[in-house]
């Protein structure tokens, strides 16, 4: 559990593989776009930090969280990558439409990563608050898009070795 003023999204590149060489597919909910943004951009420094290519980075944008997992179905389908992340950010609410949307999503990611051949990695904030929303994409917990970016190295190089 994160606790107040702990940064989550130090990494240690002497630990991470290279991401030179590797193709990277980043579907974005515009949804809460000020969230999402910020996730992109803690995303796409990471990779960039660790040797990815400008043009070896592809956006898709979709509107909301719920659709990302057919971004992400459509990326898989239509292109090459050795890693997809989805970057999306779902705020409770008053009503059921909360844990519709975040069971929909998670099962689709689950989904497409049992099925599919390329790494799908989940970047969805599934937040109580807003404030909590902000905290993890760039605020005082760090950035959950420089995490997802990690792991999606980490996993883009598992998929070349085996």
């Amino acid at each position: 559990m994160a606790t107040a003023n702990k940064n989550l999204s130090n990494y240690d590149k002497t630990k991470i593989p290279s991401a030179k060489g590797f193709h990277f597919g980043i579907v974005v909910s515009a949804w809460n776009d000020k969230i999402t943004n910020g996730l992109y951009a803690g995303a796409e420094a990471a990779l960039l930090d660790c040797g990815a290519r400008p043009e070896n980075i592809v956006r898709w944008d979709v509107p909301g969280s719920f659709e990302l997992v057919y971004g992400a179905k459509r990326m898989m389908d239509m292109r090459h990558f050795d890693a997809i992340i989805t970057i999306g950010c779902v705020i409770k609410g008053e009503t059921m439409h909360f844990e519709f949307v975040c069971e929909g999503v998670t099962q689709g990611v689950k989904d497409l990563n049992l099925l599919g051949d390329v790494p799908v990695i989940f970047c969805v904030l599934t937040d109580n608050n807003e404030q909590q929303s902000i905290d993890r994409s760039g605020g005082a917990h760090g950035n959950k898009g420089t995490e997802a970016a990690i792991a999606a190295i980490q996993m883009a190089a598992l998929r070349r070795r085996f």
